[in-house]
This record gives structure tokens, C-alpha cells and sequence, in this order.
């Protein structure tokens, strides 16, 4: 039985480029596409596919966000990140979210198909260009140092601090997650006393710093 993949990106000419050589290979099946992180989470709800390849820096809901929906919904997924960004911020933001592997995008086609195939048997799979120092941090932090800002926040709070820090208005924000706009003014003063932030424009940088966002796009 063959692995069933969904593909995870904003960019639809990566995700054709992606299905288009995956679906050569024996043994592999993609099975959906999705191009931001709350779509990705309905449609692996949906689907159950072996394995989600995902990009982290995604509009709405960031990757690291999506891969821990997923994964407190769908247990049995495996996600292998694919993503530009071989800053220890999001490597250690991925493999805290429950990512199976971390895969930088300017790697061989070959060596997705091998990582894919890794995660899939459950086990774990690291680019070497990100293997050594970056994760050697990671692990030190999570073993030796106290929790880093982010996990103050709840779930809804980081869903929300991303769509500020991507301009956003609370009217938008209620739509988007359906609730009150009360609500969601109520969560963004909760954001500013935890993370002890004054504006939104410091809780712009901090979102972007934190590996929530990006300046992409």
C-alpha cells in the first residue's frame, strides 16, 4: 500500500511542481492540496492521509500552528515541515508542534522522497543543514531552559496574535475565527498582559521574531 500525501504550500506552483514529480514515484500518492494552515487541517481531517508535507511561513494559520491541530485531532498523520527557514526558531517551533521532520526547500527532489518515506515508517528525518548546531540548541532548550514566550499563549491566543501581525482588523479576526468581536479584543488584551506588549506593532515583530509570521507576500 502506497503513502497517501497532502501538500501543504501557498505557493500553487510549488504544490503542482511537488504532485507532479511525487506522483512518478512508486509508491506514492498525493491526495489533496491546501494553501494556508486552517484548510490544511479540515482537509487532513478529512482525507487521514500517512503523511501532510508542510511549509511553516503560511497565511491565516502558520504551519507550526497547523501541525499541532492536527496532530491533538489526527493522531496517526505524520508531518515532515518543508520550509526555507533553517533558523533554530522555526526548526525548534516545528519539532515542539510534533512535526516528524524538518526539510529545507532548496534540497534535492530525491531527498523529499526519501524523508517522506522516513516519517512514514515513523521515524525522523532532519536536513543535514540543520542537523547539527540548530537542533543541538533546540534540544537544550527544551531540557535546560524555561518555556520560551510563545507557550504562555493558548491555542486561540497564537491564532489570533498571527492575524494581527498580519494587519488584520479585529472585525476581520472575528470573521475569520468565528467569534465576537469582543472576543477577539478580549484575547489581544490577554496577548498584550502575557507577552507584556503595549501595540500591535510590537506584537507585529514579536510574531515575525517568534517564527508565528513573516514578512512574506
Amino acid at each position: 500500500m502506497g503513502v497517501r500525501v497532502v501538500l501543504a504550500d501557498d505557493h500553487r506552483i510549488l504544490r503542482e511542481g511537488l504532485r507532479s514529480l511525487l506522483e512518478r514515484e512508486p509508491g506514492m500518492e498525493v491526495v489533496g492540496e491546501a494553501n494556508n494552515g486552517r484548510a490544511t487541517v479540515e482537509l487532513v481531517e478529512k482525507l487521514t492521509p500517512d503523511v501532510v508535507v508542510m511549509d511553516l511561513t503560511m497565511p491565516g494559520l502558520n504551519g507550526m500552528e497547523a501541525t499541532r491541530q492536527i496532530l491533538g485531532r489526527v493522531p496517526g498523520v505524520k508531518v515532515l515541515a518543508l520550509s526555507m527557514h533553517s533558523d533554530k526558531r522555526f526548526v525548534g517551533g516545528a519539532l515542539s508542534a510534533g512535526a516528524s521532520g524538518y526539510l529545507l526547500k532548496d534540497c534535492a527532489f530525491e531527498e523529499l522522497v526519501r524523508a517522506i518515506g522516513i516519517v512514514a515508517r515513523g521515524q525522523t528525518y532532519l536536513s543535514p543543514g540543520i542537523a547539527g548546531t540548530v537542533v543541538e540548541g533546540y534540544v537544550r532548550q527544551a531540557h535546560g531552559r524555561e518555556a520560551e514566550a510563545p507557550s504562555v499563549l493558548t491555542v486561540r491566543e497564537r491564532e489570533v496574535l498571527q492575524l494581527i501581525a498580519e494587519g488584520k482588523t479585529v472585525k476581520e479576526i472575528a470573521t475569520t475565527l468565528s467569534l465576537s468581536v469582543k472576543t477577539v479584543e478580549t484575547h489581544r488584551g490577554r496577548i498584550m498582559a502575557k507577552l507584556s506588549i503595549r501595540s500591535v506593532a510590537e506584537l507585529t515583530k514579536f510574531a515575525i521574531r517568534e517564527g508565528l509570521t513573516s514578512l512574506e507576500g
